[in-house]
């Protein structure tokens, strides 16, 4: 297998995209790559410095600063971020709801997406996302998109919440997961679409 080999796989959220990843990844021996972890992770480092996604002065400040390492744990791409692991904190509350406004910003897309094409560095890659196929590796054969039912999605992503003991409401989950789908298709940069 050639060490640069990339499987794209896109998808909007809850739509299984994590779950297929990681068992195509554990099958054939490949490294596991979640990109939207990347967002998420300056989402939360935004947070905890106090940047609002609209200040965009900071926001590239940020950017600058941010010391990032990768390295492969139990299969998957981890990282810190200035020394932290903000692993546990990337599917909390607070990043959940400012992850969308974060990712539409064209210079995190950029920063994201020079990230991600460096971790060709450990190899064959299973990545996940919204615009992998399309924009990180638009050169590989191998793209796929998943997507199910709204409805499933939602009842999917209520399960994951609820399992880590956070208060959700299905139809608030089901409203976020909808919200989230028309900022991803319609955002000016890397819109999520079929990778051709």
């Amino acid at each position: 297998m050639p060490d640069d080999l990339v499987i794209a796989i896109d998808g909007p959220s809850a739509s299984g995209k994590s779950t297929v990843s990681r068992l195509v990844a554990g099958r054939l021996g490949m490294v596991y790559v979640d990109s939207g972890a990347l967002y998420r992770g300056l989402t939360w480092k935004f947070l905890r410095e106090g940047v609002d996604s609209s200040q965009t002065d900071r926001v590239l400040a940020v950017l600058a600063m941010s010391r990032w390492e990768f390295f492969v744990s139990e299969g998957t791409v981890r990282f810190l971020i200035d020394g932290e692991d903000p692993w546990d904190q990337l599917r909390s509350a607070p990043v959940r709801a400012n992850v969308a406004d974060v990712a539409a910003i064209p210079e995190v897309r950029q920063f994201v997406c020079n990230h991600l094409r460096s971790l060709s560095r450990f190899g064959p890659l299973v990545m996940e996302g919204r615009d992998i196929g399309s924009v990180v590796f638009p050169e590989t054969p191998f793209k796929y998109y998943l997507d199910a039912d709204p409805e499933e999605r939602a009842k999917r992503r209520y399960r994951e919440v609820a399992g880590r003991g956070e208060g959700v409401v299905f139809e608030e989950i089901k409203k976020s997961l909808l919200q989230r789908d028309q900022k991803d298709s319609t955002r000016p940069t890397a819109p999520l679409q079929i990778p051709l």
